[in-house]
């Protein structure tokens, strides 16, 4: 590998962390990248040098690792003035060839500076500048420049580049516990799961199969699974399903119509509080927006959790449905919820909107509710996906 080019790798919130806290990040986020791509890694004051032989590789996989704000292939020398001219040089003549700089159109320099050096930013910056002009003859345009171009000078090594590419931003993955993600085949789930990935945390995703109410495929939430591995960083995303439908039948059959929505997503919970503490998660993810659904009025909201004591985060509860829907399509998740399925053939014409905590309660413990899960839990399936 070329000790020359490395991608200068670049993190965000991680840096105003207190410094123990910093350097456990930094060492997650080191070891999520080396699970990824083969390559060395070098660090220094807030950079991670990656050096590897497949550059396009590595970058395709940068995009989707948490942690990472955004990154630059870059070409390094020595911070010699003749050295840094002559790379420079070399590097713009490389860009016209590909395309990549018009010296018809107006550049600027940016440079940053690391260290101590007989010279300021400015300087160097504008060194670099002429250093162009002389090979290009290319107009220079500080404020509304076509092209830029960007050094960062940080002790005795220069870095040239002229991208900086995106990552997905947040924590790195494994920084924050393991959750319990409750995801169905529709849009907002996967979307709730990928914020909470984003800050950080382990996910085991819960399905609930809900035959015979649906179709009971789970082709729809595998191809979910799927998509959300992408962004695991290497981490394990772990997928279990429980067949809830007969707990759906019980309430269909003895529970007031109305009441069985409610009486579902309050079983969701209990059910994903229980396998929490099998798998040392520490709380519980849904899609809920608040008034999108029957379910997801607040005082649904408040009956649907009483039962459960541990913390139920909605990353979503602000956002309408086409905020989450342009997130979904961001990620990836959008055209696989949208394809065809089976409504829940259990929803009642009529589902109450304005629970009543203290019927809710009356109702679960008519249909002895918490012998009912136990039956579910038994279902539990642990779903090997390659």
């Amino acid at each position: 590998m070329d000790k020359n080019r490395p991608i200068i790798v670049r993190y965000g919130e991680i840096g105003v962390k207190s410094p123990v806290v910093r350097k456990r990040f930094e060492k997650k986020l080191i070891s999520n990248i080396k699970k990824l791509i083969d390559c060395k890694i070098t660090i220094n004051q807030g950079r991670i040098f990656l050096f590897s032989e497949d550059q396009a590789k590595a970058m395709e996989s940068l995009k989707k690792i948490f942690g990472v704000v955004s990154f630059s292939p870059t070409v390094s020398t020595d911070t010699n003035h003749d050295l840094i001219k002559k790379t420079v040089q070399d590097y713009v003549k490389d860009l016209i060839e590909k395309g990549e700089f018009d010296p018809e159109k107006p550049f600027a320099v940016k440079c940053r500076r690391v260290g101590t050096h007989d010279f300021s930013s400015r300087e160097m910056a504008g060194f670099c500048g002429a250093a162009v002009i002389e090979v290009t003859n290319a107009p220079v345009d500080l404020s509304n420049p076509e092209f830029r171009l960007f050094i960062e000078v940080r002790e005795d090594k220069t870095y040239i580049f002229h991208e900086k590419i995106k990552g997905p931003g947040g924590l790195p993955i494994g920084t924050q516990g393991r959750m319990i993600a409750l995801v169905s085949g529709g849009i907002d789930s996967p979307v709730a799961t990928y914020l909470m990935m984003k800050r950080g945390c382990d996910i085991t995703i819960v399905n609930f199969n809900n035959h015979p109410f649906t179709s009971g495929s789970s082709e729809k939430v595998i191809k979910i699974y799927q998509k959300l591995k992408e962004y695991a960083s290497g981490s394990e995303l772990k997928l279990y399903q429980v067949n809830y439908g007969d707990f759906l039948k019980k309430c269909t059959e003895d529970a007031p119509p109305r009441m069985t929505c409610v009486l579902c997503k309050s079983g969701m919970y209990q059910i994903a509080e229980k396998i929490a503490k099998s798998e040392k998660a520490l709380a519980i993810i849904d899609g809920s927006s608040v008034g999108q659904v029957a379910s997801q009025t607040l005082p649904n909201i408040l009956a649907t959790r009483y039962s459960t004591s541990m913390p139920v985060l909605s990353p979503l509860i602000g956002l309408d449905k086409t905020e989450i829907s342009e997130m979904a399509e961001k990620i990836g998740t959008f055209e696989i919820s949208i394809l065809p399925d089976v409504g829940c053939g259990a929803a009642p014409k009529h589902p109450e909107t304005n629970a009543v905590l203290e019927k809710v309660l009356e109702v679960q413990d008519k249909i002895e509710m918490d012998k009912e899960l136990e039956k579910v839990l038994l279902t539990l399936n642990d779903i090997a996906v390659e």
